[in-house]
């Protein structure tokens, strides 16, 4: 799950090198950069949400509930 987050969030950001994806219990911590926030949460969050719901489609297959939890640095 960490892995597939991580591949998402990379995509979408200019500074890769500040990507840190956490797994924290039932819940992914993902922490970017300032300038990159914007490229995270999208137009009124609607990526940020896109990103929830795939993990929660993921994480349920699975049988699990996993959140995810979006941190600038």
């Amino acid at each position: 799950m960490q892995e597939l987050v991580q591949y998402i969030i990379s995509g979408l950001v200019e500074n890769k090198e500040a990507v840190k994806v956490e797994m924290d219990g039932d819940a992914i911590k993902v922490t970017v950069a300032k300038e990159d926030m914007g490229k995270i949460i999208g137009k009124q969050g609607r990526t940020a949400k896109a990103i929830r719901t795939i993990v929660r489609a993921v994480s349920a297959k699975n049988g699990n509930k996993v959140s995810v939890d979006i941190i600038e640095i």
